[in-house]
């Protein structure tokens, strides 16, 4: 027994289950998942005992509607001169139409047990299959979570280093512009704009020509 079944038959016991396949939010659900060879058999399989069911049923309407009429025609043709001959026809067809009827409906007396057995087996099939993806994405979700939130971090400390490099290569500019003159540091090929986030290297002009 798969953990799906432990799990959900005992709550499902007892309870009336729609038909998966002819719920449109089944397809929605199922839209873009692979189903197992399994759940394919069981869908098909449902199909077929549906359809069965509902051509049961309409020979059995049309059974009916004929019967009722050979039955008119018997009391209608009581006073005509082959009375006897169409009687003994229609009820020969009565007959017929009886057993046509007990057969069909000993067999629609099966057909709800059969289609809620594979409807409920394609179910639990189908809630084994969710339950696989949804813990199969819960572990991505939580590894990838992992992963935001170590970037996270790493993103911080180079936040921070970036903020002391920064402040470091600010105070070591203006403290060498003060002390040498912005003469010695245009030969260094350095400039330091406050404004900006980086120091920059200008292009080294020709000093013995300037």
């Amino acid at each position: 027994m798969s953990r799906t079944e432990e799990v959900f038959m005992p709550a499902l016991e007892g309870k009336k289950i729609p038909i998966i396949s002819l719920d449109n939010k089944w397809y929605q659900l199922m839209n873009g998942l692979k189903k197992t060879e399994h759940m394919q058999k069981l869908e098909d399989e449902l199909k077929e005992l549906l359809k069965k069911q509902g051509k049961l049923n309409t020979e059995c309407k049309d059974i009916k509607r004929l019967k009722t009429k050979l039955m008119n025609d018997i009391v209608g043709a009581i006073d005509s001169d082959d009375a006897a001959s169409t009687q003994e026809e229609n009820k020969k067809r009565i007959a017929e139409c009886n057993d046509r009827l007990e057969q069909y409906q000993d067999e629609l007396l099966d057909l709800p047990k059969e289609i809620d057995r594979v409807n409920y087996d394609l179910m639990l099939e189908t809630m084994e299959l969710c339950y696989q993806i949804i813990q199969d994405n819960t572990s991505q979700i939580e590894e990838i979570s992992d992963w935001i939130k170590q970037i996270r971090i790493e993103l911080k400390k180079n936040l921070v280093k970036k903020q002391e490099c920064e402040i470091k290569t600010q105070e070591m500019y203006s403290y060498m512009h003060d002390i040498f003159g912005p003469q010695v540091i245009d030969i260094f090929d350095l400039k330091y704009n406050p404004g900006e986030e980086h120091v920059v290297h200008k292009k080294k002009e020709d000093v013995n020509e300037s």
